[in-house]
C-alpha cells in the first residue's frame, strides 16, 4: 500500500515537476481554457469601443445640407433666378485651414448640396495634401451636377505661388487635371474648346469637353485657376438628356465661378 508524505501547506496547489508531462499539459490546458471566455469578452468590448472613440474625434467634413439651396442661400444680385453660393471657412476643411481661397458661383434654387466623404474631402491631410480633393458638390437630377476640386500646386509646378499662366497653356493644365473632370480618364480628343478669361487680377482657363465614357457625364464644362498653394478646378457635368434641356443654365453656372 502506498504511503502519503506530508508537505508544507504553501505547496498544496503546486504541480510537482516529477508529475508526468501529460498531467502538466492537461492542467495547463484547463487553466488556459478557463481564461478564453474572459479574453473573448475583453476583445469584443475593445472592438466596439474603438469605432466609438474614432467617431468622437472625427471632425465634420462640411456644413452640407441635403435640401434645396434656395431655402438657405440668398438670390444672386446679377440674376435673381439664381442663388449665390459664397464659400466660407466652415464649409470645408481646406477653407478652414486657409489652404483654398474662398470662391463663389450661382445655382438654380432647386439644386441640392451633397455630402462629401472624409476620404474625398481632404479632411485628414490639411493643410499639406499630396493629392487633389473635392471641396463642395451640388446636384439636380434633371439638370446636372457641379463640383469644386482643389489640387496642390506642387502637382503641376515647382514654382511657389504660381499663376495659372505660369503652369502652362490651357491644354497642359487640362492634361493634368482631366481625370478629375471625367472621374476616370482623359483623352485630348475629348477637348472641344478652350478659352481664357480675366476677372480682375485672376486668370481662368475654360474648357468644353465631350466625354462619352466619363463617369461624371457625357458633357463636361470646366474652369481652372491658381492662387496661393492650390489650383482650383470648377466642373459642371451633365448626361446627354440633361445637356439637351439645361445647356444654357449649366453654362451660366460655369461663367459665374470665381475666387
Amino acid at each position: 500500500m502506498a504511503t502519503a508524505s506530508l508537505m508544507p501547506t504553501s505547496n498544496i496547489f503546486h504541480v510537482s515537476p516529477t508529475f508526468p508531462a501529460s498531467v502538466r499539459t492537461r492542467a495547463s490546458f484547463i487553466v488556459a481554457s478557463s481564461q478564453q471566455p474572459r479574453r473573448r469578452e475583453l476583445l469584443l468590448k475593445t472592438a466596439v469601443a474603438i469605432p466609438a472613440i474614432l467617431n468622437l474625434k472625427e471632425a465634420p467634413t462640411s456644413e452640407a445640407r441635403e435640401v434645396e439651396v434656395g431655402s438657405f442661400l440668398p438670390p444672386s444680385e446679377s440674376d435673381p433666378s439664381f442663388v449665390l453660393f459664397k464659400a466660407k471657412p466652415s464649409d470645408t476643411p481646406a477653407l478652414r485651414a486657409g489652404n483654398v481661397q474662398p470662391y463663389q458661383f450661382v445655382l438654380p434654387p432647386n439644386w441640392k448640396q451633397l455630402r462629401i466623404a472624409n476620404i474625398l474631402s481632404g479632411n485628414y491631410c490639411q493643410p499639406k495634401c499630396a493629392e487633389p480633393w473635392i471641396e463642395v458638390k451640388f446636384e439636380n437630377e434633371k439638370q446636372g451636377k457641379v463640383q469644386v476640386v482643389a489640387s496642390p500646386l506642387i502637382r503641376l509646378t515647382n514654382k511657389p505661388n504660381a499663376t495659372i499662366e505660369d503652369i502652362g497653356e490651357p491644354e497642359r493644365v487640362i492634361a493634368s487635371l482631366g481625370p478629375f473632370v471625367t472621374g476616370n480618364s482623359y483623352d485630348s480628343d475629348e477637348l472641344v474648346n478652350t478659352s481664357i478669361e480675366k476677372i480682375g487680377d485672376q486668370t481662368y482657363y475654360k474648357y468644353v469637353l465631350e466625354t462619352p465614357f466619363a463617369l461624371t457625364g457625357s458633357h463636361n464644362l470646366a474652369k481652372a485657376t491658381a492662387k496661393g498653394y492650390t489650383v482650383v478646378l470648377f466642373v459642371v457635368s451633365a448626361t446627354e438628356k440633361q445637356w439637351q434641356s439645361s445647356q444654357k443654365t449649366l453654362q451660366a453656372i460655369l461663367d459665374s465661378f470665381q475666387l
